[in-house]
C-alpha cells in the first residue's frame, strides 16, 4: 500500500466529486481517502460526497493494487487543481 498526504486547492462539490469518483473508477487498485479522521472508498460517489471535502483540507489518499502509483498520480493531480 502506498500513501500520499496532499492539500485539496478546491471544494468537492457535486460535479467534481462525481468527477473524482470517475476517475477513481479507471483504477484497478483498492483507493482510499481519508480527510479530517473520516474515510471513505474513493469510487463510492455517497462517501465522497458525505466527507465534505473542502478547500484547503488535508487529504491522505491510499491505494494498493497494480496500478496503485498511476491512481494516486492521477487523483492528486486532481485534487490539487483549482479547476475541474
Amino acid at each position: 500500500m502506498i500513501e500520499r498526504s496532499i492539500i485539496v486547492a478546491s471544494n468537492l462539490e457535486a460535479r467534481p466529486a462525481a468527477l473524482f469518483v470517475q476517475l477513481a473508477g479507471k483504477f484497478k487498485s483498492s483507493i482510499k481517502i481519508n480527510i479530517n479522521n473520516k474515510h471513505s472508498n474513493a469510487k463510492s460517489i455517497m462517501g465522497i460526497i458525505s466527507l465534505g471535502i473542502m478547500q484547503g483540507d488535508v487529504a491522505v489518499l491510499s491505494a494498493e493494487g497494480e496500478d496503485a502509483n498511476e491512481a494516486l498520480d492521477e487523483l492528486e493531480k486532481f485534487l490539487t487543481s483549482e479547476k475541474h
